[in-house]
């Protein structure tokens, strides 16, 4: 692209960053769409956030994602935040509105679409959630608003689980819940709609590891992993010897940017579905 003086600035800022995809699919989002953008990533500690962040608004940096360790921290810096954030209680978008910076969450509303996209309804249904950190967090909201009808939320740390679930069930007193370890005694498998791993388990290095076993599941079982790098990680790939219909996580984090690039630019008239597929095949020669 050329970069000339009015080309529109939009970055990530996290810590670590190096693995990130983030470059690739919003600047192949801006040549899609032809728009005089660039997007940078900056590693950001802990000790330099406010600075930064008091930066951005000098430099006028349209919009900026956050992820790990900022999405709760940053907060406090931030002129306001969305409702949606406030639920969530995480940013990972920010909008640079007139001069005040508007934090977001697109986490959940990112996982929906992938949903939407792959026409499954959660309405009524039974979810079990692996994992209670930020993404087990948005990803608990996000169902709940969708209407599921029962979650488990099952966690390593009991008392990690625990928190998450008396936090959901506060927010959403009309939503059956429960928690337990990864062991799922108290989990009737065979009642199970939908898996979703929301833990780091298959995730390098730990590819050869899978956070749960299937046996005891209906045969209609939809397993959704969010982890990305492998596409198919071991979860993955015991579901679908099973037959089971999965969801890979590459889906969500081309779907929570192009979220986030709707509250930037706030262009409605681009095809959401269309550019989806297009990047997906840019990141097929960067994630095996």
């Amino acid at each position: 692209m050329k970069i000339t003086w009015n080309t529109d600035i939009y970055c990530l800022i996290g810590h670590p960053i190096s693995k990130t995809l983030s470059p690739i699919i919003h600047n192949s989002f801006y040549k899609l769409i032809n728009a005089n953008n660039i997007y940078l990533t900056f590693d950001v500690e802990k000790r330099d956030l406010e600075t930064i962040i008091n930066s951005f608004k000098i430099l006028n940096i349209k919009g900026f994602n956050v992820t790990l360790p900022h999405k709760i921290s940053i907060i406090k810096y931030l002129d306001d935040i969305s409702e949606e954030a406030k639920i969530i209680g995480a940013i990972n978008t920010v909008k640079n509105k007139n001069g005040k910076l508007i934090g977001h969450n697109t986490d959940g509303i990112g996982f929906l679409k992938s949903l939407e996209l792959e026409g499954i309804d959660i309405k009524d249904r039974n979810i079990l959630i692996l994992g209670s950190g930020g993404a087990a967090n948005a990803i608990s909201v996000s169902v709940s608003m969708a209407g599921a009808k029962k979650i488990f939320i099952s966690n390593r740390t009991l008392a990690k689980a625990e928190k998450l679930t008396k936090r959901i069930k506060k927010q959403f007193p009309e939503i059956a819940i429960e928690y337990g370890d990864l062991e799922l005694k108290n989990v009737p498998k065979n009642e199970i709609d939908m898996v979703i791993n929301c833990t780091s388990v298959g995730m390098y290095p730990k590819i050869h590891e899978a956070p749960i076993e299937f046996q005891g599941f209906s045969k209609n079982l939809i397993v959704y992993d969010l982890i990305y790098k492998p596409r198919k990680t071991k979860l993955i790939k015991m579901a679908q010897r099973r037959g089971y219909r999965t969801v890979g996580g590459l889906s969500m984090l081309i779907n929570q940017a192009l979220c986030s690039q709707n509250i930037w630019i706030e262009n409605k008239n681009y095809n959401f579905a269309n550019n989806f597929e297009k990047i997906r095949r840019i990141l097929d020669t960067y994630v095996e």
